[in-house]
């Protein structure tokens, strides 16, 4: 069982069903929108392992979806790594402002929130996934869902046209002309991101670069019960399922809004954010623990120490803030209702008018050594080491993969292996957080596709 296509797309996540739309109108883009699904085109298939495609859309954003960000190319390059320039050619190809027009005319309502961040209207990542299917569908491209891919066979320079011959586990054979991975890396394999894409490169002797998880949970020491995941084949790797300490259990749901995290790596501080930072069951979370994270997961790797230091008080210099707990403790200490009162009592009402009462009891396990003299150092710095990271079980991108040396960035095709086209996270491209890693794999899919069928 099988049959020939023209282009096949093995996996319909962002990057393939964009692959697929871009293939199937190819020649018929208007110069500066996204083409117009209703034409007539090359046989354009997906094959998808899953029982419906978009699997990883439909989570991202914590389910709001936030498919794009609207900076311009040289703000929007700033937050890719490690080299921006093999995204270029795509990015312009396809900007955010025409991926935008794009869903909307496919009827989705899109709003954009603050950092130029764009989501569905609704708030629904289903409704962005059932716009991308209806319209690869409107542009006659094929969908073909539970089609586990087992093995790939190249054929250059035989008889037969077709270039590919790929074989599924259901025993199904189909043959191309061009072929387009994009399978994905290897973050929420739960969503059939297995690093399939990465083992058949290799297969077929195309370069690839270490691969790690990026966008991640960092793990302070002591924040859990072990230190070591369960099947811990990464070095530093902490499985999130691994039960928080009682530290842990008091930090956990923890928000801080409007904080400094800088992190040292044997010693020297190398990164600086600023913004909001969680505290959640797998540890150091939200935009800037996210933002620091791909550094900090390289450099546990690599062997070094790795510490984090929180600035609670930002805005407020040393000394202003200590001069400002000295007259709270005065006159704590001179209010009647402190009279007769132990210490303790009386720290926690100046910790209170200092930190949020939830953080409080979370903070001071940390900090058992400090009183009301040293609060103020420690509210401008308070340092905790890094014992981990949590992997590919949740973390939100792979950072490594295919190497650019391998890709020509203007069509994404294998230097190698002619015909043969790569896009999404498969790449060695990864981002920060805020819709800049979903508009790599759209724009990479797009032109992806696009080059296939120029290229048939």
């Amino acid at each position: 069982m099988g049959f020939s296509a023209d282009i096949i797309i093995i996996g319909a996540g962002a990057a393939g069903m964009m692959a697929a739309i871009g293939a199937a109108t190819a020649g018929k883009q208007a110069d500066n929108a996204v083409a117009s699904p209703e034409c007539s085109c090359p046989r354009v298939v997906i094959l998808e392992k899953m029982p419906r495609p978009g699997r990883k859309i439909m989570i991202s954003g914590k389910g709001r979806c936030n498919f794009t960000n609207l900076k311009d190319w040289n703000e929007f390059s700033r937050h890719i790594h490690p080299k921006p320039n093999l995204l270029k050619p795509a990015f312009m190809n396809l900007t955010p402002e025409k991926m935008i027009e794009f869903m909307n005319a496919g009827g989705l309502e899109t709003i954009v929130e603050r950092g130029d961040r764009a989501f569905p209207a609704s708030h629904r990542a289903s409704d962005a996934v059932d716009t991308l299917v209806r319209r690869l569908r409107q542009c006659g491209a094929e969908l073909l869902c539970n089609k586990e891919v087992s093995g790939i066979r190249c054929c250059q320079g035989e008889v037969d046209p077709a270039r590919f011959e790929i074989t599924c586990i259901d025993g199904s054979i189909y043959t191309c002309r061009k072929l387009i991975f994009a399978t994905g890396g290897l973050s929420y394999p739960s969503t059939g991101s297995t690093g399939d894409g990465l083992a058949w490169s290799r297969d077929l002797q195309i370069k690839t670069t270490p691969t790690f998880p990026s966008l991640t949970a960092i793990v302070p020491k002591g924040y859990k019960t072990a230190e070591t995941g369960q099947k811990a084949a990464m070095k530093g790797h902490i499985d999130r399922s691994t039960p928080l300490s009682e530290t842990g259990v008091l930090l956990n749901g923890q928000s801080l809004k409007n904080i400094g995290l800088s992190i040292r790596i044997d010693g020297s501080t190398v990164q600086e954010e600023f913004g909001d930072m969680d505290f959640t069951d797998g540890g150091i979370e939200g935009p800037i623990g996210f933002k620091v994270s791909r550094r900090c997961v390289k450099a546990i790797q690599n062997g070094s120490k790795v510490t984090v230091s929180i600035d609670l008080k930002p805005a407020v210099e040393l000394q202003s803030l200590e001069d400002r707990i000295k007259n709270l403790w005065e006159s704590i200490t001179q209010d009647r209702r402190s009279q007769g009162k132990p210490y303790s009592v009386k720290y926690k009402v100046l910790l209170s008018k200092l930190l949020p009462m939830e953080f409080i009891q979370g903070f001071m396990r940390c900090n058992p050594d400090i009183d009301h003299k040293r609060i103020a150092r420690r509210l401008k710095c308070w340092e905790m080491e890094i014992a981990g990271y949590v992997g590919y079980e949740r973390c939100v991108i792979t950072a490594g993969g295919v190497s650019a040396d391998e890709i020509t960035p203007k069509t994404l095709e294998s230097k190698r292996i002619p015909g043969l086209h790569i896009a999404g996270e498969l790449l060695d491209l990864d981002a920060d957080t805020g819709g800049y890693n979903m508009q790599i794999a759209f724009s990479t899919g797009y032109l992806a596709g696009q080059a296939a069928a120029k290229g048939l």
